[in-house]
């Protein structure tokens, strides 16, 4: 994990119990794509097997889980869940068994690529009826083996303080650049974790004296309300900060009056909803796959500190918010920062005779036409 917070805080690390799974801090690049410039957080580029977003709070996940004597630990999502795939490439690293309990989702490219990755992957894979079923299966899965099993996303306020890392990260990277104030940070919000992260770290560090004003964090939507209720967005971020003063870091006194002031929801690109792609998405996709976009790294990071790479966006997440990222940087008058949070390294290949295994209705439905995708 990023020694930053601890560097800062020391006494939470002997609080925060963890592992570590990236090379911290990740890079900063400058992209100007269109004419319009931006700053990309690569949090796509943070660890061999599959990086991404899932990384900063699994570091806290595989840390408790070995500290209550877990075996083993268990991801739930949909059926193309970054998050679960994240879970059941990194659990070994951390000496423990990796599970899935996943829900059905809307067809697409990146949902099929997910699966098939997490099928092969996984020690334990769970078919969840609905989403309504799964509290209950997890509450089973928890209570009759020696397991952790996570809310979707990890998205709770002890784990959503990994991402208040990666804002730290963030205010000495831009500050070493010479730029002292980040006007916004975009990115899409599913189960929310990464944007309460956000919203705590940056209140962290202009707490500790790292950036003179706290930016705005503009969330675009990729799960419906009330998932992405701003409201529930802040009231987490409320309970993180106040977890964080718990285990000794500094009082943040953050309330929801405060939070909501600088947090904005966009849900204009959600579309059809969870999973289904969009046509501003696509032409996202398009742009950032552009041969002619520009990118320069300015701040090194991760595992290749000096090596640029291409952003690569997934139509479920990262395509909506880079979508709204397109439309709103025309209007911005200070430095906006992408949070990239779809990996940029290939996926595991796919196991055939663990696929064969799944139930009829997952195997169908990976054997979809080409056609359907979106």
């Amino acid at each position: 994990m990023s020694r930053l917070l601890f560097d800062l805080i020391p006494a939470l690390a002997e609080r925060m119990p963890h592992v570590t799974l990236g090379v911290w801090p990740s890079a900063i690049d400058r992209v100007e794509v269109n004419g319009q410039t931006f700053f990309a957080k690569r949090e796509d580029l943070s660890t061999e097997g599959y990086a991404g977003n899932k990384i900063r709070p699994l570091e806290l996940v595989f840390g408790e889980a070995r500290t209550r004597g877990a075996n083993e630990v268990w991801a739930t999502g949909a059926w193309g869940s970054n998050h679960a795939l994240a879970t059941v490439v990194h659990a070994e690293r951390a000496g423990l068994a990796a599970g899935a309990l996943l829900w059905s989702q809307p067809r697409s490219k990146t949902a099929v690529d997910n699966l098939r990755a997490t099928i092969a992957a996984a020690d334990y894979v769970r078919w969840a009826p609905s989403i309504v079923a799964m509290p209950l299966m997890g509450l089973w899965i928890g209570q009759r083996r020696k397991a952790l099993v996570m809310a979707p996303g990890a998205a709770t306020p002890y784990y959503a303080l990994g991402h208040a890392q990666g804002a730290l990260e963030l205010a000495v990277q831009m500050k070493e650049l010479g730029c002292d104030e980040v006007g916004t940070i975009v990115l899409p919000v599913g189960s929310t974790c990464t944007t309460v992260g956000l919203l705590v770290g940056t209140a962290l560090a202009a707490k500790l004296g790292l950036v003179k004003t706290t930016p705005m964090i503009e969330a675009v939507r990729v799960t419906p309300w009330p998932v992405t209720s701003a409201f529930r967005i802040a009231r987490m971020a409320v309970a993180s900060a106040e977890l964080l003063g718990s285990l000794g870091g500094p009082r943040l006194d953050l309330t929801l009056r405060s939070v909501l002031a600088r947090l904005r929801v966009k849900g204009d690109e959600l579309g059809g909803g969870y999973g289904e792609p969009t046509p501003d998405g696509w032409r996202a996709i398009a742009t950032h796959l552009d041969a002619e976009m520009s990118i320069e790294r300015v701040a090194p990071g991760g595992l290749d500190p000096d090596v640029t790479r291409p952003l690569r966006l997934d139509t479920t997440y990262s395509a909506k918010g880079a979508a709204y990222l397109m439309k709103a940087l025309p209007t911005a008058s200070k430095p906006v920062v992408f949070w990239m949070t779809k990996s940029a390294w290939p996926l595991p290949s796919p196991d055939l005779l663990r696929e064969a295994a799944a139930p009829t209705v997952v195997r169908r439905w990976l054997a979809g036409p080409l056609a359907s995708l979106g």
